[in-house]
């Protein structure tokens, strides 16, 4: 069987330091633009671009290329873009919302990333936790309570940079239920696939994405 070439431990590290500096310059990046009145449509622009980096970079340190990952990414992005297509058109599952234009391309009134950030997500708070217990219901409780936590921090930024709106301005407390809801889902299937989970830039990405959702609280004074 022919063997991929490994790179030596010194610059497997070298790169994953690389790696990290860049994570923590694109979001301070874009903390800073978003945060400036006068950068700020320019850098709304740029939203999509910098989620779709952020999951190149992701997957450039994912070790488990098995055939069951793209089974799990596809079932993940389609279960996340089905909820918010079913959410959008009935007013079900997370309330009645819209989108708006800075996330880009859209696809039945869905903007297409968004299937993307469900994958992301899933991705990198399961592979925090996938350690923590080898009961998969119990992995599944965390990844989704760590999840709509993130949702609860991220709510109040997205409304305030036109990423969706809802109805009377108020966040229902259903969202947050179907959020978790789906979000167990999700995390189920990433437990039941069988792949590798390691990536070193896991943990350090999640922590990268909270931070810049949670200092857009303060910046935007919201």
């Amino acid at each position: 069987m022919h063997m991929i070439a490994q790179a030596p431990p010194e610059a497997q590290n070298k790169r994953l330091i690389i790696a990290k500096i860049a994570v923590v310059v694109l979001y301070a990046v874009g903390v800073v633009g978003l945060s400036l009145p006068e950068y700020r449509e320019l850098f709304l622009k740029l939203t999509p671009a910098q989620l779709l980096l952020t999951l190149v970079i992701l997957l450039g340190y994912h070790k488990g290329w098995s055939d069951a990952f793209p089974i799990f990414a596809t079932a993940a992005f389609w279960i996340g873009f089905g909820a918010e297509i079913i959410g959008i058109h009935t007013g079900y599952l997370f309330g009645d919302y819209v989108y708006g234009t800075t996330l880009g391309p859209k696809l039945w009134d869905v903007p297409i990333v968004i299937g993307v950030n469900w994958f992301i997500l899933v991705y990198l708070t399961g592979t925090v936790f996938h350690k923590a217990t080898d009961n998969d219901y119990y992995a599944a409780l965390l990844g989704a309570t760590a999840m709509t936590v993130i949702d609860y921090i991220m709510e109040p930024v997205a409304v305030a940079l036109d990423f969706w709106y809802w109805k009377f301005e108020i966040i229902p407390a259903g969202n947050y239920f179907a959020w978790f809801g789906v979000a167990f889902l999700i995390h189920l299937i990433y437990r039941k696939a069988n792949f590798d989970r390691e990536n070193p830039l896991a943990a350090w990405m999640l922590v990268a994405m909270i931070l810049f959702f949670a200092i857009l609280n303060f910046t935007l004074e919201l």
